[in-house]
């Protein structure tokens, strides 16, 4: 296992489609173990294979309970809407206000391409619909309600909190 770099934004990868997962292959476990390692390390909440410089369709996401690697995912539902400060590991130190569904459900394949369903609702919801978009070249600057903005120390500490509470 190893870290990965994480694209930036304005690399033309984080703007592409990927492309669906057909088998898991040991390459394509080794990708997914440093995609975890890499969004630990970056203390971040969720990482897209084109985040890291591959076009497949693979996220994985950790809101505090251990990681969830999604392959192949797809959302199937939402309901309601929610609207947040979001950041993102491909734009270090920017949040942008986003509005996002409330809940969502997702179907995806597991590291042994076994189909699973997740509901989430609040930061995982989010999270999933994130990084999602990636899978899409979606990078989330697109959909900001107004300017994206520094993020601060205080800031994190704010985000934290508001999915804490809940």
């Amino acid at each position: 296992m190893g870290l990965r770099q994480i694209r930036t934004w304005g690399d033309d990868i984080l703007e592409k489609n990927c492309r669906e997962v057909k088998e898991m292959t040991p390459r394509l476990r080794t990708l997914v173990e440093d995609m975890i390692e890499t969004m630990n390390d970056a203390q971040g909440v969720g990482l897209a294979a084109p985040q890291v410089g591959v076009l497949r369709r693979i996220v994985v996401i950790d809101v505090g309970e251990g990681p969830i690697v999604m392959i192949n995912p797809r959302i199937i539902e939402t309901e309601g809407e929610q609207t947040g400060s979001e950041g993102c590991l491909s734009v270090p130190g920017k949040f942008g206000t986003v509005t996002r569904p409330a809940r969502v459900k997702a179907v995806a394949l597991d590291m042994d391409m076994q189909e699973f369903e997740i509901e989430g609702t609040e930061l995982l919801a989010r999270a999933i619909c994130h990084e999602l978009d990636h899978l899409d070249g979606v990078v989330y600057t697109t959909l900001v309600e107004g300017e994206l903005y520094d993020v601060t120390e205080e800031d994190e500490e704010d985000f934290e909190d508001e999915y804490e509470e809940e």
